[in-house]
């Protein structure tokens, strides 16, 4: 396994992330099974591995903590905050009063004295960006946490933290994660630029699209009886993902190599990404994803992936996963009163 650096924080790690989403209730609960995907990983030199609180409400976390047992020092480890982890309304978010709760449980059910990333999950409109800052700034400074991060977060708002973070003399975020795939490109506008600008590292969740580039989805044959399916029902309703998908099977077939190994060599072929993070459920799905870490498109592949998803475009839907900024999802936000509407 070959090794990136994690943009300028010094800290290296494998162009694969393994990702623990689908480990714990939401997704595969045997842990017997899960503990020996994230053995076979290390074994196999991924030292990378990202969770979050939020994943099964905690589970996650807590199946990456007992499998890494005599083996945390060798992983760059990260984890998230941010989603709602009870009924209590401040049980989430990125205020003080929660980080500085939801770190130490974190850390609890990890079975470890520090994180080594820990990420803002979305971005929170309701708190300024200057209270999250200093608290994670508090954390870095005790030893708990060694880098921040954030995730899914639009161009102005990562301009806007590092801004502040020079400003105030705090720890500034070096790490985000995006949606990123050959059927979600939209990051390459503006986002993995303004990343690059400030010295990010960049790791992209769902390279396979929610599972559209795994070859399950494909046009007019049956929904597949998978937990993508249910989760995430308009796969199998979105032609223009599932006509992009016919083309792009039929040049993995020219390629001679399997879709899902195109995929995750597509994301990691950008400059600007510093990891893909591969989210299996079983065994068998990390196998296959893991038999394509030599694989390697050259520009003329790239170039015919490029006539079939244009670069920039973003034409999978991603249901509800990235972040809505308020005014999009609040009408009220986008619509002045009535009596200010009219020009004269």
């Amino acid at each position: 396994m070959q090794y990136r650096p994690l943009g300028r924080t010094g800290i290296k790690v494998s162009p694969y992330c393994l990702g623990a989403m689908m480990f714990g209730a939401m997704g595969n609960s045997d842990d017997d099974e899960t503990t020996r995907i994230i053995h076979q990983a290390l074994d196999a030199g991924i030292n990378f591995i990202d969770t979050a609180d939020a994943y099964s409400q905690g589970s996650s976390e807590e199946v990456v903590g007992k499998a890494l047992r005599g083996r945390r020092d060798g992983v760059v480890l990260s984890t998230k905050f941010y989603h709602p982890m009870g009924k209590d309304p401040n049980q989430q978010g990125g205020s003080r009063r929660w980080v500085t709760r939801a770190v130490e449980d974190s850390l609890r059910r990890l079975q470890t004295d520090y994180i080594d990333i820990y990420q803002l999950h979305r971005p929170a409109p309701d708190t300024d960006i200057e209270e999250t800052l200093f608290v994670l700034d508090d954390l870095m400074r005790a030893g708990k946490v060694r880098a921040i991060g954030t995730s899914t977060f639009p161009a102005a708002d990562i301009v806007e933290a590092q801004w502040v973070a020079e400003r105030r003399g705090l720890s500034r975020f070096r790490i985000e994660q995006q949606p990123y795939s050959i059927l979600n490109r939209g990051i390459e506008n503006a986002i993995l630029q303004t990343c690059q600008r400030y010295g990010m590292g960049v790791s992209a969740w769902s390279p396979l699209a929610k599972g559209m580039l795994s070859g399950k989805y494909r046009k007019g044959q049956p929904t597949p009886d998978t937990l993508r399916a249910k989760y995430f029902p308009k796969l199998m309703s979105d032609v223009r993902s599932l006509e992009a998908v016919e083309r792009l099977v039929a040049l993995a077939q020219d390629a001679g190599v399997p879709l899902t190994h195109m995929a995750i060599a597509f994301v990691l072929s950008h400059p600007g990404i510093t990891s893909a993070i591969i989210g299996p459920r079983t065994m068998a799905q990390f196998d296959d994803l893991l038999a394509g870490a030599g694989f390697a498109l050259d520009d003329a592949l790239l170039d015919r992936i490029d006539e079939i998803v244009p670069p920039g475009a973003d034409i999978a839907p991603l249901e509800g996963s990235a972040y809505v900024p308020p005014a999009i999802k609040q009408p009220e936000l986008r619509r002045r009163p009535m009596s200010e509407r009219a020009a004269a």
